[in-house]
């Protein structure tokens, strides 16, 4: 059934299109008028060798030059929206590489909803499918900063356009070497959405890679160091009802130490092997920087009759906050009901301050599953200015507070300095940082002597005279740690090794996000009580992880009332007010 399934889409999606087009000049490559380029010719497509030497992998959070993406056929008007708001918001940040068969065509779609043509590059070459996050070439840096290049695996489908048309167009075009996994004995088959990376040489995958390669373990991940700069791979189980088994379906690297990953009511569809996942990755690994990962919750919707994929009769889409985009300083998240995108959005712009968060309806795709992620590749930064940092997350101010970061450049770091603030209205103060060890550079915050949160980010000149910024946002954007781990909240004070944040929305009607902040890894259990005190809700069992983490609740399923919600541990209860309103029962 899964075959018939995914044959039935590449047939849908190998059409062809021609439509009337408006004379407007355009900026459009013919990839077959581009002369003498060594790295691709008619008879020899790429490397089919690992770089000469290490290479970094990028974090799809840093610095863009480019995302790339193939046109929809003619005939799916909804697949041709979203790619148009993609377009839209995206070419605001970086060029927008399109493959169509006629840039006139595409030009004419675009200008009918607004849309001019600056800032993107169209190449009239073939292309099989619209899944290019699977199939297009991804981004490492040579000494990790020095000469972009790019990586091309074997795509787990019979697209040859695709596999190898498409990532070697785009080398072409922005004059980047190319290495592909295509000769024994490093041939790989993978896909761009079974993989994501820290940008420090930890990747992520499903074992989804074992079961599509004869290689065994340690094979793929010599492969993956070799031509990635991989040196620590990790490998979760995949999900019985996500069919293409690809992770960005349920998780997204926000940064360097966080995880952003869907999270199901309890027992629901791949909720419980999500979680077990989840799990594994928390006992086992560490970040780069030596710390617990802090991993942040969203919900995972039900579809427009409210199933989730797992229900015996109709299955539900496999609705997803996490096939996400990160354009330098725009997210393009996809929605799909209000109700629950409201919430999820929220989410999404408290994890990046600063940030635009713009959604984008993906009902029209959904059910092909996939969504932005998956029709999206992006194209890292030819000069990349790096800055790896473990941001803070507590202290309260009371004692100074240490900052540390990795920053390089090609040319060398000239300056780097720590903007701060305890109230980001009153501006910003600056403190240089100290070059202390090959490519560490520190500063010391002063204590203030109060409890207060902190606001900060980091800024850096090289010495060709490059400067960038991390968040990419500030000083709009900034880390920082709440407040509340300080003050406490309304059910928690500053023994107490785990509590509440404030529960939200409240009043509630819809999807309700459970903060929990603890100091520790614990069991614990979250349920919802009538005030009877009947149990109408078992939210968790299990262990809470160190941090905060979010837990959802579906008031819209239960009727207009007063109710509590209790964390359980072995040594005390905890309870938060929840009032629901306009209850659907």
């Amino acid at each position: 059934m899964k075959n018939i399934f995914l044959l039935f889409i590449s047939l849908f999606l190998l059409q062809h299109f021609t439509v009337t087009a408006q004379n407007e000049a355009v900026k459009t490559i013919d990839i077959s008028s581009i002369p003498n380029n060594p790295f691709f010719t008619p008879e020899s497509f790429g490397i089919p060798s690992p770089p000469a030497g290490p290479v970094r992998t990028m974090g799809e959070w840093e610095e863009l030059d480019a995302i790339v993406i193939t046109w929809a056929p003619q005939g799916n008007s909804g697949i041709t929206t979203i790619l148009k708001e993609i377009v839209k918001h995206a070419k605001e940040e970086v060029e927008v590489i399109i493959f169509c068969s006629s840039a006139a065509v595409v030009t004419n779609q675009l200008g009918g909803s607004g849309i001019n043509t600056d800032n993107i590059t169209f190449i009239t070459d073939d292309f099989d499918t619209i899944w290019i996050r699977d199939y297009g070439p991804n981004t490492v840096y040579l000494n990790d900063v020095g000469e972009r290049l790019f990586v091309d695996w074997i795509y787990n489908r019979p697209r040859p356009d695709d596999d190898v048309v498409v990532p070697n167009s785009t080398a072409s075009i922005l004059n980047t070497p190319i290495h592909e996994t295509t000769d024994q004995p490093t041939d790989l088959v993978h896909t761009g959405g079974n993989f994501m990376s820290d940008g420090m040489g930890t990747g992520f995958s499903s074992k989804l890679i074992l079961a599509e390669n004869t290689h065994p373990q340690s094979g793929i991940e010599m492969i993956m160091n070799s031509f990635m700069g991989i040196d620590r791979y990790v490998l979760m189980d995949e999900l019985e009802y996500d069919y293409i088994s690809h992770i960005d379906m349920h998780m997204k690297l926000l940064d360097e130490e966080t995880l952003l990953v869907g999270q199901y009511p309890d027992g629901v569809a791949d909720g419980p092997q999500i979680e077990a996942n989840l799990q594994f990755i928390l006992d086992n690994f560490m970040t780069p920087f030596g710390n617990e990962y802090d991993v942040i919750r969203i919900p995972m919707p039900p579809d427009a009759n409210g199933n989730y994929p797992d229900a015996v009769v109709d299955p539900g889409d496999y609705r997803t906050y996490t096939n996400s985009l990160i354009i330098n300083k725009t997210i393009l998240v996809p929605t799909y009901d209000e109700q629950f995108d409201t919430t999820a959005l929220r989410i999404w712009q408290e994890a990046m301050p600063g940030f635009k968060i713009q959604g984008i309806d993906c009902n029209a795709i959904i059910h092909l599953l996939g969504a932005i992620h998956c029709i999206t590749k992006e194209v890292g930064t030819t000069d990349p200015l790096l800055i790896n940092h473990a941001k803070v997350r507590t202290g309260c101010m009371e004692e100074s507070q240490n900052i540390e970061a990795i920053i390089k450049h090609t040319s060398g770091i000239d300056s780097a300095t720590v903007f701060y603030s305890t109230d980001t209205s009153a501006g910003y103060q600056s403190l240089p940082m100290t070059n202390t060890i090959d490519d560490t550079w520190v500063a010391n915050i002063p204590a203030t002597g109060e409890k207060t949160e902190l606001f900060y980010y980091i800024e850096s000149v090289a010495n060709s005279g490059k400067k960038i910024v991390r968040p990419l946002t500030a000083p709009e954007g900034y880390w920082h740690y709440d407040v509340a781990d300080c003050l406490g909240s309304p059910t928690q004070d500053l023994n107490l090794e785990i509590g509440f944040e404030k529960i939200y929305p409240n009043p509630a009607n819809a999807i309700t996000v459970i903060p929990i902040h603890s100091t520790k890894q614990m069991d614990a259990e979250i349920f919802v009580t009538d005030i009877l005190g009947r149990s109408v809700a078992n939210i968790f069992s299990g262990k809470i992880p160190t941090g905060e983490s979010h837990y959802f609740f579906h008031a819209n399923d239960y009727p207009q009332g007063t109710y509590f919600v209790n964390l359980k541990t072995e040594s005390q209860i905890l309870v938060q007010k929840l009032t629901i309103q306009n209850g659907s029962k």
